[in-house]
């Protein structure tokens, strides 16, 4: 597919908005604790607006961000709302500009401008809205903010030099972040994990080959394979000595007493004793195997996987291996990056104290002092955020042939993906057709989550698409799991012996079956009258066993245990499963428990590592408390007065313009690492749960 010219769109910020990851700061929850909304969120809804009859509240609310919803939709057909993420993103960019020799004053200052907005006021930078602070991440801005000119001695510099030191320093930090600094000149590449490149070789049924990493870390391992193996270093013209801790901190893998992951560290030092014998006709031929595999899976907009670390690992690898700047593969890489950017006014410029000034409406006059600011997205989702408005908007009532539902499904036709990807090496025999992906352009990689939600979308429109939702199911009942679940790009990746390697000490690196993916995918065959197919009977069984023992569902791809619950428990329903059944009721229980006292839902993304605390806990958000109303109103819960509670939430807390003010992050990509902010979340599935609530239906 030929990639869409666009400027990035913009779609829900607001004047009075607050970004200040402390303002809304949610500390550790105690026993029976239930959160209300933080201040600083807006609500434009007066009281009695929202406290009248619910009916004619939730017709209203609905009203409005149905009509704000459609304003956003591109005159091509698609939705795409920003994927707000983290600092690293930004600190990476400028740090692999100046390895490539291209980073100029401009990109260093307008980066250093949002990553300073993004400092928190105990001198750190956090994975997500309000959560800790992070000391990779805190090491990589500070090291992009001294390339960028700021001093160490300025105080928002040495805010961040105290709590680093505090915290361990520079040898506590993670594989990666120590590779930028190797990369940089800053660190010794004999004091990192040994990523050879001959792991190329291994047959997929060989422990510890490609295939048994998920498709993003796959591609990102061969790319560090290569980069590892020249040991590169672009020095930076300054030192970073004060980021030592006098007690010098281990990194987050040391002193493991697991056993796999034991012998993994010594044949690491094995390796690094050995690596250097290893014939050079050999290491040459290897690192050629690499590239080409590399190259073969740049995508037509010049990215890799659609997502920034194989994006930049694979052009510092290919640069290595020779490919200059004005190279095709490259140039095509760097210029897929500038659709990944986004520039706005915002920020102040350095000398300002590093902090945010008062929120204004995107795109208008910056105030005196302030700067452009430049970030990066990690991803971008046009299908996915496409296929969410088009079931919304159907849940509001827009007919089948409504202009904006028909304009969207020619688009997402046009997307689908018929060619031969790396799921091929586990399912060999499933036909390369009915795929979609997340992306504009991802074809080596559909998805299972897309293709299941563009079913689902699709089939609400007048467009003829059966040809093609047939495809997409064949599709996915090719790529289900021996277990009967699904996970999200390749089928039967659950080898877990890669997580003990040395250099996996970061984000998810396989991509076993999960509640969310393999929901999605039972309510696309239910939906289509397959639910007594094998397929399908076998995913629900798959769910049924795979409930936690509280009553939620775990969820992969959103946060977390509410993104769960709320996929699951319409599935479910759709599949034939009564709502009188005791998993049902056991969800509804969870849900009714964790509501929170101003009627929303929440859950903060510290969830996936202290679930105990954190499970179903958190702030209200919009996003959130819609999946636990689609659960509900899916469960036959419409008059429960839990969930009357849950619509006046939404009411009341509603933007003039019809969407809601949502800092916190609800996506997920790597639990416990790696979290998103999706802009269109705060309003298509809000639009859902109101649509369903209003007019009585549930999916169909």
């Amino acid at each position: 597919m030929t990639a869409p010219h666009r400027a990035p769109t913009r779609g829900t910020e607001a004047a009075g908005a607050v970004r200040d990851p402390l303002a809304l700061k949610v500390e550790p929850p105690i026993a029976g604790q239930t959160f209300s909304a933080p201040s600083g969120i807006s609500a434009s809804n007066s009281a009695s607006d929202a406290n009248g009859d619910i009916g004619d509240v939730a017709a209203a609310t609905l009203a409005k961000a149905r009509d704000h919803l459609l304003t956003l939709q591109d005159p091509r057909g698609w939705w795409i709302g920003e994927l707000e993420t983290n600092v690293t993103m930004d600190a990476e960019d400028v740090l692999l500009r100046h390895f490539l020799g291209i980073l100029t004053e401009t990109e260093a200052e307008e980066s250093a401008v949002w990553i300073r907005s993004q400092q928190r006021e105990d001198g750190t930078w956090a994975n997500f809205y309000g959560g800790p602070g992070d000391l990779s991440t805190t090491v990589e801005a500070y090291v992009a903010l001294r390339l960028a000119g700021d001093e160490p001695d300025a105080p928002h510099m040495k805010l961040a030099t105290d709590w680093i030191t505090d915290n361990g320093g520079l040898t506590a930090t993670r594989v990666f972040t120590r590779i930028w600094l190797a990369i940089s000149g800053l660190w010794s590449w004999d004091d990192l994990p040994v990523i050879p490149p001959e792991i190329v070789y291994l047959p997929s049924w060989f422990p510890l080959n490609i295939y048994d990493w998920g498709c993003w870390a796959r591609q990102t391992v061969v790319a560090l394979a290569v980069v590892a193996s020249f040991k590169p270093g672009r020095p930076l013209p300054f030192t970073i000595d004060e980021l030592y801790a006098e007690t010098p901190g281990l990194p987050p893998k040391a002193g493991s007493k697991d056993p796999w992951a034991m012998a993994f560290n010594a044949l690491d030092v094995v390796l690094h004793k050995v690596e250097h014998k290893i014939p050079k006709r050999a290491r040459k031929a290897a690192l050629r195997r690499c590239t080409d595999w590399i190259i073969a899976r740049q995508e037509a907009d010049g990215c890799w996987g659609g997502i920034q670390p194989p994006w930049v690992y694979s052009i510092m690898a290919l640069h290595l291996m020779g490919h200059g700047l004005d190279s095709p593969v490259i140039t095509k890489a760097l210029n897929g990056l500038e659709r990944f950017t986004i520039r706005e006014p915002g920020g102040m410029a350095r000398g300002d104290g590093g902090r945010e000034p008062p929120m204004r409406e995107v795109g208008g006059a910056p105030h005196a002092g302030e700067s452009i600011m430049r970030r990066l997205e990690a991803c971008q989702s046009p299908v996915w955020d496409t296929v969410l408005s088009m079931t919304a908007l159907a849940d509001a009532g827009l007919e089948p042939d409504h202009p904006a539902l028909t304009t969207s499904a020619n688009w997402v036709l046009s997307e689908e993906i018929k060619s031969p990807g790396d799921w091929q090496v586990r399912r060999p025999d499933t036909a390369p057709s009915g795929g979609w992906a997340f992306e504009f352009d991802n074809d080596n990689y559909p998805d299972t989550d897309d293709v299941a939600e563009v079913i689902l979308a699709l089939r609400r429109t007048s467009t003829d698409s059966k040809a093609a939702r047939d495809r997409g199911l064949r599709w996915l009942e090719g790529m289900q799991c021996k277990d009967g679940g699904w996970g999200a790009f390749d089928a039967d990746n659950t080898r877990t012996l890669v997580n003990k390697l040395p250099f996996c000490d970061f984000g998810a690196v396989i991509d076993p079956p999960s509640a969310d993916v393999t929901a999605h995918i039972v309510e696309a065959f239910a939906v289509e009258g397959l639910a007594s197919e094998n397929a399908c009977r076998r995913g629900v069984i798959w769910l049924l066993k795979n409930q936690e023992p509280d009553g939620s569902w775990f969820g992969r791809w959103g946060a977390n245990y509410l993104y769960g619950t709320g996929a699951v428990v319409p599935a479910l329903i759709a599949a034939g499963v009564k709502p009188g059944k005791q998993q049902i009721r056991r969800a509804v229980t969870w849900l009714e428990l964790h509501q929170n006292a101003d009627g929303g839902w929440g859950e903060d993304l510290r969830s996936y590592s202290d679930p105990v605390n954190w499970s179903g806990r958190g702030a209200s958000t919009a996003s959130q408390t819609a999946w636990a109303l689609l659960a509900l109103l899916a469960a036959g819960e419409r008059d429960n007065p839990v969930t009357e509670r849950g619509i006046r939430w939404l009411a009341s807390t509603q933007r003039a313009d019809g969407s809601w003010d949502e800092p916190y992050f609800t996506g997920t990509g790597f639990p416990g690492d790696f979290y998103l902010n999706y802009h269109l979340y705060r309003l298509a599935f809000p639009v859902s749960a109101l649509g369903r609530y209003v007019r009585g239906n549930s999916n169909d």
